[in-house]
């Protein structure tokens, strides 16, 4: 049967959505939405016509956070998306690579016109000004309300909760970065409210990286880009796994370097996708223990005499009693650390291997390759640093580097180069003008941490800073943008708080966790139904993505929704939304720039005329730029050509290596800080744990050995996952079929247990139960278990346990450090669950309406 024949005989079902449905060859639709005020059903026959008349490729949207963000292209009719496609803007070469998306961009279709789109703004059953019945939170029918009633009741109950219990009693989790912050705007401006804040994917090295080198912008500023790691001898992925977090072209910019004499090592816990295409060594440590490793490593180099001295005497601080800063102990530097001389214990590769579970002779074999090939590069991931109390691996990693001097040479480094900086470091080459929006700033200073927050509303405290712990009352948390329960760590007590206050509030695309849990629930637009706006990826390219559909059903956008309460609220509209959306993407347009060929500075990308601003509908003047406008929208994408040994190359601080009296960093001491009192200090100052100005070993808070001698044998890492980017995508029906959520098992420890592939297990924490199908593999070291993070929370109360397997119920809701999440120093017990799992691809779809 043809596939047109097969889309004239589909039969829907009641709750099937009335949207798109394209092949992938022909571009056969069953049924189709045409745009509206709602959404019109439309007959097989009209589909097949549509589905073969003349449409137009529009770049669409993919603005998940993978830090790929490529070319994604949507084939649309009538203001139908039939299909999609990727960038085939030039031809594809390693110099000059497509932007070319993965099959989380290419399922953005199915996401977007989902069954499971919010339609129209509803309420809780039983929920009434104060609660109602707060306790049916997440498990409570929903009832369709008007736009008017919905704003009514959530200004209603902004004015009734700040008139009794102030506005520090308004918590908005989703914090100040990330976009999307209409709803601050209009909290702001009506007297502030109570915010998050908290490192969440850097994990422990942002703090670190800035004051041990001197520089803020913890991803672009460090590394290499990437003609520039096609010179280098050595690459070490450090808890790096790009061919399965990052996506696109980060993976691709790696087999250069490997094509061009790079040799690879990969550690991780986890025989990882990158490994299998790269590695010519994985060297699998359990997590949370790296720190050992290279400490084990830098008393091998220091005891071998492989160190650079001269760089270590020229540029650094704190390495030897010689170097150490005025005032300071010269007893705490960190040679004598290594050697044991004054605590008793040399940090050998001995003392090492009982913790990170490598051999000594393997640990001895690595600092040697490492120190003795030149250039060398440590490229970190996130991941080994999301461990509570973390703060000690990277600065224990910039050490290792600034011992052997691999540092401030093509091809050398330590860096955190990962998300969009990943393979490809270095300032923005082309960028994004401002919207020319001001912001609303927050008249309060109440901020509470990430893994402070649901206890702060459970139990009516939060630290401010050291011995500094102040009382909060909050009554109403207002969810966007985000996945606060979901993606924060102690998901179950985010479970607790969304049903202790007196409102909850979420404005989303889907009936998501926070969705789940609140008493009103607004439905807002996607980027594909917005005007369109600019993306940014990689260093090297600008994306102006279009509107590909009109607003489906009732759903609007988030700055409508805030504008429309500012009037009910008493705050004038113009502050929260001064200006047009159409005048905001000219203004982002007008304002973006490119790097001059040379490096010497920035000049305007886009050529504007008096036509183009009047077809945008802005206010402006014309100016020259680089491309034209025809050009910018019709392509969608603005590329950097770039050649091996231009002048946009990139390696971080080869200046201050090649002057260092001159070009001093922005430390205290204008070197790189291996003794770093300023860390130690702003760790103190925070008042959840201390950390020494030099990099030690401090055994993580649920880390490995806190976890084998407390009955959780087992330690859990959570991975970033095909099927997701983060918790965005999870409920597209067609990723969850091509990558089921599995809980990765070593076949060793699976036989001991009596555990066979796609048996359903239990993993318990201290903080909760997950159960998931198990998939037994070599791939992972015996004593650690992995599970894809992002997962949609699917609570079965009466068992105790989530369904669906989402890290962030296992994970503690944890301080320490600079505030940071320990999502990979997490430990659990395993067993056999009785009860069968259906597959989640099975589950029914959250369709409300």
């Amino acid at each position: 049967m043809s596939l047109i024949e097969k889309a004239r005989n589909y039969v829907m079902s009641r709750r099937s959505f009335l949207g798109a449905t394209a092949t992938l060859a022909v571009g056969a639709v069953a049924a189709v939405t045409l745009p509206g005020c709602g959404l019109q059903k439309v007959d097989s026959d009209r589909a097949a016509e549509l589905a073969n008349e003349q449409g137009e490729w529009i770049t669409a949207a993919c603005w998940h956070n993978c830090g790929g963000r490529c070319l994604n292209k949507a084939y649309v009719v009538e203001g139908v998306a039939i299909r999609q496609k990727t960038d085939d803007t030039h031809q594809d070469s390693p110099d000059y690579p497509q932007q070319r998306g993965c099959a989380r961009g290419r399922s953005h279709r199915k996401m977007v016109m989902g069954a499971d789109r919010l339609k129209y703004p509803m309420k809780r059953k039983n929920w009434e000004p104060g609660g109602g019945k707060k306790e049916l939170r997440g498990n409570d029918e929903w009832v369709r309300i008007s736009w008017d009633e919905a704003l009514d009741i959530v200004a209603s109950e902004i004015k009734r909760i700040k008139g009794k219990y102030g506005n520090v009693s308004i918590f908005a989790p989703v914090g100040g970065s990330g976009g999307g912050l209409e709803p601050l705007r209009v909290l702001n401006a009506y007297g502030g409210c109570t915010e998050r804040w908290g490192s969440v994917s850097w994990g422990a090295w942002p703090v670190v990286w800035q004051q041990v080198t001197g520089i803020a912008d913890t991803g672009a500023a460090s590394g290499n880009d990437r003609f520039r790691l096609r010179q280098s001898k050595l690459i070490i992925l450090w808890g790096a796994n790009p061919a399965q977090s990052s996506q696109g072209l980060p993976t691709f910019n790696y087999l250069q370097a490997k094509k061009a004499g790079a040799k690879f090592i990969v550690i991780d816990p986890l025989y990882s996708e990158s490994a299998r295409v790269l590695a010519d060594k994985w060297l699998p440590i359990r997590p949370a223990t790296d720190t050992t490793l290279i400490l084990g490593m830098a008393y091998h180099i220091l005891t071998n005499n492989l160190l650079d001295q001269k760089f270590l005497d020229n540029c650094c601080l704190g390495f030897d009693a010689d170097h150490m800063p005025e005032g300071a102990d010269p007893k705490d530097n960190f040679k004598d650390y290594l050697l044991g001389t004054y605590d008793g214990t040399p940090k050998t590769p001995e003392w090492a291997s009982q913790i990170c579970g490598l051999s000594a002779e393997t640990i001895r074999e690595f600092a040697q390759e490492y120190a003795t090939t030149k250039p060398a590069a440590i490229i970190s991931g996130g991941a080994p640093a999301r461990i509570n109390n973390g703060e000690h691996l990277p600065h224990a990693m910039i050490t290792l580097g600034l011992m052997t001097g691999n540092v401030g040479i093509p091809g050398a480094g330590v860096s955190p180069n990962m998300h969009n900086s990943s393979t490809n470091a270095g300032p923005a080459l082309v960028k994004p003008g401002n919207n020319g929006i001001p912001t609303v700033k927050n008249p309060l200073k109440s901020s509470i941490n990430s893994g402070e927050m649901w206890s702060a509303v459970l139990h009516g405290k939060y630290t401010e800073s050291k011995g500094n712990v102040k009382d909060v009352n909050i009554q109403m948390i207002w969810d966007w943008f985000g996945h606060t329960i979901n993606q924060r760590a102690g998901a179950t007590l985010g479970i607790e708080a969304h049903r202790k206050v007196e409102f909850s509030l979420a404005q989303n695309l889907f009936l998501t966790t926070d969705a789940r849990y609140s008493d009103v629930v607004l439905p807002v637009i996607s980027q594909w139904e917005s005007l369109g706006g600019l993306l940014t990826g990689n260093r090297e390219i600008l994306i102006y993505y279009r509107q590909i559909m009109k607003p489906l059903f009732e759903a609007k956008s988030d700055m409508w929704i805030a504008t429309e309460l500012a009037k009910r609220l008493g705050v004038d509209p113009k502050i929260v939304n001064p200006i047009s959306e159409a005048q905001a993407l000219y203004n982002q347009i007008a304002g973006a720039m490119v790097m001059k060929t040379d490096g010497s500075g920035y000049e305007k990308l886009v050529t504007l005329t008096a036509d183009d601003i009047k077809e945008l509908g802005a206010q402006g003047a014309p100016q020259t730029g680089r491309i034209s406008y025809k050009e910018f929208k019709e392509k969608g994408i603005y590329q950097v050509p770039r050649s091996p040994g231009d002048k946009l190359e990139f390696t971080s601080f080869v200046d201050f290596r090649a002057d260092p009296a001159g070009k001093k960093l922005a430390t205290p001491s204008g070197k790189f800080e291996i003794y770093c009192d300023s860390l130690a200090k702003a760790i103190e100052k925070v008042g959840f744990t201390t950390k020494s100005p030099i990099p030690k070993y401090d055994p993580p808070r649920e880390g490995y050995e806190d976890g084998a001698k407390n009955g959780y044998p087992f330690q859990v890492i959570t991975i970033h996952y095909f099927r997701r980017s983060h918790s965005t995508l999870d409920n597209v029906p067609w990723l969850r079929e091509a990558f089921p959520q599995e809980l990765r098992i070593n076949t060793n420890d699976a036989e001991k247990m009596g555990i066979k592939n796609n048996d359903i297990v239990k993993v318990s924490s201290r903080h909760g139960s997950v159960i998931r199908p198990a998939m037994v593999t070599e791939r992972i070291m015996p004593g650690v278990v992995a599970l894809g993070e992002g997962a949609w929370i699917e609570m079965d109360e009466q068992a105790g346990v989530d369904k669906a397997g989402c890290t962030g119920i296992l994970d503690g809701h944890i301080p320490t450090g600079q505030g940071h999440t320990g999502f990979n120093s997490c430990n659990v017990k395993l067993e056999k669950y009785a009860k069968p799992l259906d597959p989640d691809v099975k589950w029914p779809q959250r369709i409300i309406f």
